[in-house]
């Protein structure tokens, strides 16, 4: 899809946050709270965390509450405790519960953006039900793009879709200053995680604790270990190539540990526009919810009155197969990116779990990509059907490698 601004359009704006107690739902609603009269709160999508969950409903009064894992009677119940502590005893919020309760609210609610936070491929539901709604999508859930593909991309008019992931921001931004036609590469930037410079066999004996301890970003389990292994970055040239129709032979990441640059964009005569500023997820944040306007103070800027030294190496394919593991998927078929990124969702749990190594990740990832046939299993035919098909072989092709079915 190409990327270009919506029209702009004035006023205060409610946003609805999926994934609301996760690590951008909880800047997302830092950013509300700094900008009050640019943006309410217009509903709220929690997982796990029901207290956390409660306590964000009350503090922002939204009026739609969701919860995945409890019942309506579990979160009516949270959020009479949190509204009694806070002394809102008068908030009675609507709510839904159960595994669809993110896609309801992402349809229903009667905010115009949708902020997607949702770690995982649950997130596809919610993000073809917030673009069938017309809603503009702040989307930081990568893995329903990558795995939903041409069905997100056919689901989004022109202007819909935002990308929220720093990378894939920066790109948005720095593409404004040419055509498409002039763009000769996308470059997109890699802290290089915990274990830059190390070579494969520095690997064999990482711990889950050693694969947390990230030395910029502050992430969930997953999205933190996929920058262990570097599958996060393999999904985000997936995803550049998805949002902004670029060819993944014109896309390169390129490791640079400051987290400064979050990604270049490189044109045919040979000039590169970077977008620059200290690592801080609010920036982008802010800016896809108010987009296609910028947020004042959404972030502090680079202060360039002291020295620094930003650095830029090319990435270890060797050490850290997952990138060339997910060019291969993506140019197979259109559900390989499905099947890369379920498998993928396993055997971080499988690690974390005791199960397998760290270098198994992405060894079973290869393997259950090598031997998926698009054709035998859900047709050559893209549908939601077939991207569940497709994601419930894979994890069952996992768990069969490692003999734990």
């Amino acid at each position: 899809m190409t990327f270009q601004a919506p029209e702009s359009s004035s006023g205060q704006r409610g946003v609805i946050f999926l994934g609301s107690t996760g690590s951008i739902g909880t800047q997302g609603l830092d950013v509300v709270a700094k900008n009050p009269e640019r943006f309410t709160v217009a509903a709220l999508a929690g997982g796990s965390n029901l207290p956390l969950l409660a306590q964000q409903a009350v503090s922002t009064k939204a009026p739609l509450v969701g919860a995945a894992s409890a019942s309506t009677d579990a979160m009516a119940q949270a959020i009479k405790e949190a509204s009694e502590q806070a002394g809102a005893i008068n908030y009675r919020p609507e709510i839904l519960a159960g595994p669809d309760a993110a896609e309801r609210i992402a349809r229903e609610g009667s905010g115009g953006v949708v902020l997607n936070g949702i770690t995982g491929s649950i997130g596809l539901a919610p993000t073809l039900a917030a673009l069938n709604a017309g809603k503009l999508l702040a989307l930081a859930n990568k893995e329903s793009l990558i795995v939903g593909g041409a069905l997100v991309k056919q689901a989004a008019a022109p202007g819909q879709l935002v990308p929220v992931d720093s990378e894939h921001s920066a790109l948005a931004q720095a593409l404004t200053s040419g055509t498409h036609a002039e763009v000769s590469r996308l470059i997109v930037t890699a802290s290089g995680g915990p274990f830059r410079g190390k070579k494969r066999a520095d690997l064999v004996q990482v711990t889950p604790s050693q694969a947390l301890a990230h030395p910029t970003w502050d992430m969930g389990r997953v999205v933190t270990t996929n920058s262990a292994t570097l599958v996060n970055k393999a999904l985000e040239l997936i995803e550049a190539h998805l949002l902004f129709d670029i060819p993944l032979d014109r896309i390169e990441p390129v490791v640079h540990p400051q987290s400064v640059v979050h990604s270049m964009v490189e044109f045919v005569d040979g000039s590169t526009i970077a977008q620059a500023s200290p690592p801080d997820m609010r920036l982008p944040i802010a800016l896809g919810m108010g987009w296609p306007h910028r947020v004042p103070g959404a972030t502090a800027p680079c202060d360039w009155s002291q020295a620094a030294t930003w650095t830029f190496e090319p990435v270890d394919h060797e050490a850290f197969p997952a990138i060339t593991v997910a060019k291969q998927a993506a140019q197979t078929s259109a559900t390989h990116m499905a099947v890369f990124n379920a498998a993928n969702e396993e055997a971080v749990d499988a690690f974390h779990d005791g199960k397998i190594g760290f270098l198994d990740i992405v060894d079973t990832l290869a393997e259950v990509v090598s031997n998926y046939d698009d054709a035998a299993i859900v047709g050559r035919e893209l549908s939601v059907a077939a991207v569940l098909e497709a994601e419930r072989w894979a994890r069952n092709a996992a768990h069969e490698r490692w003999g734990t079915l």
